[in-house]
């Protein structure tokens, strides 16, 4: 993300972007998001659909459970059960399925605010490094992208515990909303070849300093003008370099 290599000390070994090292597990997981205790493992990139869908699972399933104890609590408390101790099981119940159903109720809002922002819980408190700096919202690619980027692009996977998230996680897609300030602005000589649908389609990113003072030499402009050979030997952009070959 800040164009500088990362490297885990203990597992000596190069770490992508939105790669953390685990101290309970002792190793790094790729996006990781947190260390779960109630699944005894990492929540990351591979296994974080499948953590969403057990809290969605898991609250339908305690909310199933209040609303068809309901009945039989409300009896308790009005001296309609026969007095046995199945009553104090029945009020036991009512209680652990809505205790859970509020907490998981909250677990699963906070991440599923997470999905539509493209974030993890540890850079919800900790911003991800950009070139241009901090950046809450770099990998927010819109609320649609945000959830393909877990649940795959067929919804018909979406509620199922099968893997369908996008990228391999080691590289991530970033919005263009902030660029890197030392890039100046693209020469308006390249506006051209995007109006023309002939000529081959780039990236509107502007280039370097180092990539683009050929191109605001008025000196190597006449010399290519004069001899076209030498002005493609010399050319440092590919893009326009290939647009000529063509």
């Amino acid at each position: 993300m800040s164009g500088a290599i990362r490297y885990c000390d203990r597992c000596q070994l190069i770490k992508p972007d939105r790669c953390h090292h685990c101290s309970v597990c002792d190793k790094c997981i790729l996006k990781m998001d947190h260390h779960c205790p109630w699944v005894n493992n990492c929540v990351g990139f591979s296994n974080y659909k499948f953590f969403l869908l057990f809290l969605a699972y898991s609250l339908l399933y305690c909310l199933f459970i209040a609303a068809t104890d309901l009945q039989y609590f409300i009896r308790f408390w009005t001296n309609g059960l026969p007095d046995t101790q199945a009553k104090f099981h029945i009020m036991f119940l009512f209680f652990a399925a809505a205790m859970f159903s509020v907490s998981l109720s909250s677990l699963f809002g906070y991440h599923c605010w997470l999905v539509s922002k493209n974030k993890s819980t540890l850079e919800a408190f900790r911003n991800p490094v950009f070139r241009h700096g901090t950046d809450k919202n770099g990998f927010s690619l819109g609320f649609s992208k945000n959830m393909r980027q877990v649940f795959g692009d067929e919804k018909k996977y979406w509620l199922l515990p099968v893997f369908s998230s996008q990228g391999d996680g080691c590289s991530f897609p970033t919005c263009l909303v902030n660029q890197d300030p030392e890039q100046p602005s693209t020469p308006a000589g390249l506006n051209s070849t995007a109006k023309n649908p002939e000529n081959h389609q780039f990236p509107a990113k502007p280039l370097r300093e180092s990539q683009s003072h050929l191109l605001l030499d008025s000196q190597t402009w006449t010399e290519s003008s004069t001899n076209p050979g030498k002005g493609k030997a010399g050319m440092s952009n590919p893009a326009l370099t290939m647009e000529n070959e063509t």
